[in-house]
């Protein structure tokens, strides 16, 4: 999921998001977190989706260390985003010490790391795409998803089994959020960069609506 902001607005934020909307719309929607957030899957669904999504952000978070100083990525590059510590708590909570040695990345994850290393290595402005698409889901629909894992499965609010979803650093998600966006209008690139990196989000949504499918594909629901 990612963040909504009001139609009408101009710039390169409203770009990003206009641009993916329908790509959003389909991750959304997809039976994987229907079947998920509507209490058809069990917590082992739930542990799974943490774990897959463990191999993104550490790739994510790494890639973002070496392009911090880079001019255009740099200024997004926020240790108060970080996500891979958070994940690693809620799964430790959620499948117990052995955690690392039971969990493997699964085709679309793979896909997805790769994608990730590629941008990172080959073109810096397009790492921006996947750091909106991700961080500012978890900002904005993420807390949906918080909410309903806590009553469906008895986890202590904003505590462990839920992290990934807890912001500790960002006092005011809607100002951080704010904040996000003016810096996306004012990062110094011409209109066919901007564009490219549009369509990098695009990409960004369908490697999440693949790794949905995947895990759709480990957890059918049974007849």
């Amino acid at each position: 999921m990612t963040e909504t902001v009001s139609t009408g607005s101009t710039g390169f934020a409203a770009l990003l998001r206009d641009a993916s909307a329908q790509e959003h719309q389909r991750a959304e929607q997809s039976r994987f977190m229907g079947n998920l957030l509507g209490g058809r899957l069990g917590v082992d669904a739930y542990a799974e989706l943490a774990g897959q999504l463990w191999f993104v952000y550490r790739e994510l978070e790494q890639a973002g260390e070496r392009l911090a100083a880079d001019p255009v990525v740099g200024p997004f590059v926020d240790p108060a985003l970080e996500r891979t510590g958070a994940l690693e708590r809620d799964l430790l909570h959620l499948r117990g010490e052995g955690w690392r040695d039971s969990l493997s990345a699964l085709p679309a994850t793979e896909a997805y790391t790769a994608r990730l290393r590629e941008v990172a290595r080959d073109w810096a402005p397009g790492y921006l795409a996947h750091h909106y698409t991700r961080y500012l889901g978890d900002l904005s629909g993420g807390q949906i998803i918080r909410g309903i894992a806590e009553k469906t499965w008895g986890f202590e609010r904003k505590g462990d089994g839920v992290r990934f979803y807890v912001f500790e650093g960002v006092a005011n998600p809607a100002a951080f959020k704010r904040e996000y966006r003016a810096k996306l209008d004012a990062a110094e690139m011409d209109e066919v960069e901007r564009h490219r990196i549009a369509e990098e989000c695009k990409r960004a949504f369908r490697l999440n609506t693949a790794l949905f499918q995947d895990l759709d594909g480990r957890f059918p629901l049974s007849a």
